[in-house]
């Protein structure tokens, strides 16, 4: 009972002082008196009831399927042979086959997740280009239950249904007695799925009035997002379960968002079974989601294609930004995932200083803003210097992969899966963060240096990673470089996820 009361005294200091940083104005003198008040307030356990957080440890709260999540490493090129049918219409993977070779390790185990997915009311995560998604069969209420359970993910938050072809879209969003020749897919969007699909990309779609949907899915609305997903195992896997797959982000409702399969263990270890491990995501944030609906279309949540590249499509020259970065106040549900709830945060308070800032922060500024003692996690994207000698080394942290920052299938003559099995093959690296002692007034600390640099693309799909690294480090505060929103490709998705994660937002220290 002791450690449970103690659990719950930290649950409540934890909870009272998020809600006290989410009042405040921006200012680093709020932001040290709070940061210190916060880790002034944190709870220090025996030994014997140490809480770790990591993969190791499974609370009893967390087995909701009483057992080890499990690991399943697939290569997408040893799967079987893939061969694209689509027609001479542009439009890309209209329908297309895998012939499975279920003699392998790896067309086995994606029989079994596919057979999970498709029968079981726990969901599987899966890889994507973007991040890991938590998938279920989007036609069965059951199932999409469990995804709210395992996430622990409000209900009014609708989820992005994942297709594999065009025909599956199509069958899906049919209406019963529609004339055959008319597209239901609106035509507002066959430019945008010409020149993006598959990729990281969702289209606001009406649901039918027979919809097959399960209402979960949507969450009282009368649209829903969908997309086709630019991983060839993701694709894989969807066309084997032979189901549109609704999956958000495979983490912990409010937790940054997975971009490697161990990143989906640490948050969900004990709540589902199975997780497909493609290796580390390509782009690194979401989706970008478009509402062509409305007139003029609007961009509803920024992600992996910018603003600008949309309105070079033809009718989306007028897109228009229709989100904010912050979160959406009171009962209206939202539009689409991501704009409304606290979204990609770690445990430790964030400090965002804002590209428009002034110089880095010295050791000095880093002693005096949070105290001479803990350890400081330390985010670097563009400008600023390793902390301690000026020479930036290009840490990242975790495993991410390295990739151009060019948008697939944007000009490219190969056929959608002939680029996506070459782009299997490209090389991934493992960087860690580094450790740097400052010493200040005779006191030294810690900083957790990272940069995740030295471009844009490369700043995307290490910033979720370089988040959990740092909580992992269990650091007292990060800080974090901000990049100019205005620079175009995934920059505003980026600013976007840390503004929503930042606690204190500063112009400079």
């Amino acid at each position: 009972m002791k450690r449970v009361d103690r659990l719950f005294q930290f649950h409540c200091i934890a909870f009272t002082h998020i809600r006290l940083l989410s009042r405040l104005s921006t200012g680093a003198t709020t932001f040290r008196r709070t940061f210190q008040s916060f880790r002034n307030s944190r709870i220090i356990f025996p030994k014997d009831e140490a809480h770790t957080m990591g993969s190791d440890h499974i609370t009893a709260a967390a087995m909701a399927i009483g057992t080890r999540t499990q690991i399943l490493p697939i290569d997408p090129t040893k799967l079987g042979h893939f061969s694209d049918r689509s027609t001479e219409s542009g439009m890309p993977l209209e329908d297309w086959d895998l012939k499975l070779d279920g003699t392998t390790q790896d067309g086995k185990d994606l029989q079994l997740a596919a057979s999970n997915l498709k029968h079981s009311d726990i969901p599987v995560a899966f890889p994507t280009e973007t991040v890991y998604g938590l998938g279920a069969d989007a036609t069965r209420s059951a199932a999409v239950k469990g995804i709210y359970k395992a996430k622990q993910r409000p209900s009014d938050n609708p989820l992005i249904v994942h297709i594999a072809s065009l025909k599956q879209l199509r069958r899906l969003i049919s209406v019963s007695n529609s004339p055959s020749d008319i597209d239901p897919i609106p035509q507002i969007y066959h430019p945008l799925i010409r020149r993006f699909w598959p990729g990281p990309i969702t289209i606001i779609l009406p649901v039918p009035e027979d919809s097959k949907l399960a209402p979960e899915v949507t969450a009282g609305l009368r649209t829903f997002g969908a997309r086709m997903p630019r991983d060839l195992l993701a694709l894989a896997l969807i066309k084997t379960a032979d189901v549109p797959v609704a999956a958000p982000s495979a983490n912990a409702s409010t937790k940054p968002s997975p971009t490697a399969a161990e990143h989906v263990r640490y948050d969900l270890d004990g709540r589902i079974e199975w997780i497909v491990d493609g290796g580390p995501c390509d782009v690194g944030v979401e989706s970008t989601v478009v509402d062509g609906l409305n007139s003029p279309p609007a961009v509803l949540r920024p992600g992996g294609i910018g603003i600008d590249l949309i309105r070079t499509v033809p009718g989306w020259e007028d897109t228009v930004v229709g989100y904010h970065d912050v979160s959406m106040k009171g009962d209206a549900a939202p539009r689409a995932p991501g704009m409304k709830y606290r979204h990609y945060s770690p445990k430790a308070p964030v400090m965002l200083v804002e590209a428009t800032g002034g110089k880095q922060p010295s050791s000095s500024d880093l002693a005096r803003q949070l105290g001479s003692s803990g350890s400081v996690g330390l985010v670097r994207t563009k400008k600023w210097k390793r902390m301690g000698d000026g020479a930036a080394k290009g840490e990242v942290a975790g495993e991410v992969a390295s990739l151009e920052s060019t948008p697939k299938g944007a000009g490219t003559s190969a056929s959608p899966l002939e680029a996506m099995l070459q782009e299997t093959s490209r090389h991934k690296k493992q960087l860690h963060a580094e450790e740097v002692i400052i010493g200040h007034g005779g006191k030294p600390f810690t900083v957790w240096d990272m940069c995740i640099g030295p471009d844009t693309a490369s700043v995307a799909r290490g910033l979720f990673s370089a988040l959990r690294e740092l909580d992992r480090k269990d650091v007292d505060a990060i800080i974090v470089e901000g990049i100019d929103d205005e620079e175009g490709d995934i920059a505003a998705a980026v600013m976007n996820r840390l503004r929503k994660a930042a606690e204190v937002k500063l112009e400079q220290l």
